[in-house]
């Protein structure tokens, strides 16, 4: 029997919390706005200007400073909670996230060696630039040493990812060896995932790949059901496996790399946000990955709030918050985990 269609009504309460959540972190910060001028001043920039007025003084601060901040916590969460939504699903596993395929090592080590060069101080288009070759060139090693024979196997694909980016990690430790004090504080400030300098420049530079690579992932849906009844059934109903598994890994590094590239690595987004929906609404992918796009803008979007605002006037960067939030739950999950295992 053909299995029907999932129930889109379901997306329309994470829809309205994520504009919610929007208005809500654009408004409020050291000067706070009232939630009406907010969202005034942002459908006015969207092209609704004639529903009226706007309050000229909070243009600025609300469209140049702060919603290219908050979108691009929409923007980079909704990428990395569909990457791993991706992952979970090929690899049957609630604890994977696209930091197996290596793509943060890479980033780390191409973001320090602009940074050592000295790019940064030349244009804010060198750090994401180098970040996002530095992931690809990750992603693009893990691949080829998991490919054997034209196929991929998932463990070798694991340890690979474990090989690649201890070695990236290595090599961005040697240049920093060779680094000034200040190159080291700017990579230290970058690697600990922070949405500080995201601005229109930045969210131009990766919304064309994040959006066309979460496009293409939802081509992928069927796909992704078939893959969660095991490799042989897969075949069975004519699925190349081999040639699945090659395109989305290819489309989530370049998701990922795009996200990353211009906030840092974020952990813990990829793991919580998917790994909780599918708990909820099932593991239909059709439903699934648009439910965790929005799932994960809307985590990242409150998490950078917090982070904003938990120190007051000092502010953390929102990927510790996502640890503090997520490294909990990974032991969670890895504690049920061998309950399940050893029958208790």
């Amino acid at each position: 029997m053909e299995r029907h269609a999932p129930p889109w009504w379901t997306l329309a309460p994470l829809a309205a919390l994520l504009v919610f959540l929007i208005v809500v972190a654009t408004a409020v910060g050291s000067v706070s706005v009232p939630l009406g001028d907010t969202a005034a001043v942002i459908l006015k920039n969207l092209g609704f200007g004639f529903l009226g007025p706007v309050d000229q003084k909070w243009d600025a601060i609300i469209f140049l400073v702060r919603l290219p901040r908050v979108l691009g916590a929409v923007i980079i969460g909704a990428a990395l909670a569909v990457a791993g939504t991706v992952m979970q699903g090929m690899l049957r596993n609630p604890m994977a996230d696209p930091g197996i395929i290596g793509v943060s090592s890479g980033a780390g080590f191409g973001a320090v060696t602009a940074i050592a060069l000295g790019l940064t101080v030349q244009g804010l288009w060198y750090l994401p630039l180098f970040a996002s070759l530095g992931s690809l060139l990750a992603a693009g090693i893990i691949f080829l040493l998991a490919i054997r024979g034209g196929k991929m196997g998932i463990f070798t694909l694991i340890l690979a990812g474990i090989a690649v980016s201890t070695f990236f990690g290595a090599g961005t430790s040697l240049v920093l060896s060779f680094s000034s004090r200040d190159s080291i504080a700017q990579f230290i400030f970058w690697s600990m995932g922070n949405l500080y300098n995201v601005r229109w420049e930045s969210l131009a530079l990766v919304a064309g790949p994040i959006g066309a690579g979460m496009l293409l992932l939802l081509w992928f849906t069927r796909d992704l059901n078939i893959l969660l009844l095991g490799e042989e059934e897969a075949q069975s109903v004519g699925l190349n496996v081999f040639r699945t598994r090659v395109l989305l890994l290819v489309l989530v590094s370049v998701t990922t790399a795009s996200a990353v590239c211009i906030s840092g690595p974020i952990g813990f987004v990829g793991l919580i946000v998917p790994h909780i929906l599918r708990l909820l609404i099932g593991p239909d992918h059709r439903l699934l990955l648009p439910a965790a796009a929005l799932g994960g803008a809307c985590f990242l979007v409150a998490c950078d709030l917090v982070a904003r605002l938990v120190l007051g006037a000092q502010e953390i960067n929102v990927g510790i918050v996502t640890a503090l939030l997520g490294a909990p739950y990974f032991l969670f999950l890895l504690l049920r985990s061998e309950k399940k295992e050893t029958g208790l």
